[in-house]
């Protein structure tokens, strides 16, 4: 009796992009299943922002496949239809209403049409008040709630601004450097908070520190001008002599250059 897989969450095959003349991405081929935590590693230029992107809309591919759930060809579909579908990007600086309190960035945030104005002269109703709770209490804000988000530190900024990605109840959350310029402390509860999202989410991680990414991966894929140049644990990973020569040998132990 033969079985059927589940079809991936997310599939680029053979993409290609390139920006006058220079190719940033170069038939790469990356499958996620769904609640998986991937993270992305790989020097300067490897591709990587322009990987994610590509996926979200901002730029097209010159030519290959980008496929979301069963057979949504993202490729043909602009930013906020995409974001639509359950598609959220995280920025490496974060993005917050920084003169509202942080239950209001939730508020603001929650899927659904609304504006700023119609949600601050309006009542917030008992599912939406639990709701944000539920966030806050994930992100570990909940005794933040009424502060101003420009109050908040950086970590708990960044932490603000994936609890307004998950109001939006993504299905893939893209996150682009979530431990640059955090504490030691921040980054470790950045980690955990970043496992117990997996699972319930698709999560795709690009990352530097090493150190962290340690903390948090299962698989890791090493990008390099624009194709994949080895995938697997971090463990397999460190020790692929090819990986070492363009990517973890450039820095001390630990660490590895700027993506």
């Amino acid at each position: 009796m033969s079985s059927t897989r589940r079809p991936f969450l997310l599939t680029l095959e053979g993409v290609t992009k390139s920006f006058d003349g220079f190719r940033a991405i170069n038939e790469l081929n990356l499958y996620l299943d769904e609640g998986e935590l991937r993270v992305i590693i790989g020097p300067n230029g490897a591709g990587k922002s322009t990987m994610l992107d590509l996926i979200t809309g901002r730029t097209r591919p010159d030519k290959g496949k980008i496929e979301f759930g069963e057979n949504v060809n993202l490729t043909e579909l602009n930013e906020y239809e995409i974001a639509r579908l359950g598609i959220g990007r995280k920025f490496q600086t974060p993005s917050v209403y920084v003169h509202h309190t942080v239950e209001e960035n939730i508020w603001l945030s929650l899927r659904g049409e609304r504006g700023i104005w119609s949600c601050l002269f309006s009542r917030l109703k008992p599912a939406e008040r639990d709701r944000i709770h539920e966030v806050l209490t994930t992100i570990g804000l909940v005794d933040r709630a009424h502060w101003q988000a420009g109050a908040l530190s950086h970590g708990q900024k960044q932490w603000l601004e994936i609890g307004m990605l998950l109001a939006q109840s993504p299905r893939l959350l893209l996150v682009d450097e979530p431990a640059a310029g955090m504490t030691d402390a921040e980054t470790e509860r950045t980690g955990e908070l970043l496992l117990s999202l997996a699972g319930k989410h698709t999560i795709v991680v690009i990352e530097h520190d090493m150190v962290f990414v340690r903390q948090i991966a299962r698989t890791v894929t090493v990008l390099h001008q624009g194709s994949m140049l080895c995938e697997g644990t971090v463990d397999h990973v460190q020790s692929d002599e090819r990986v070492k020569e363009v990517y973890l040998g450039r820095k001390k132990k630990g660490h590895a250059a700027a993506a």
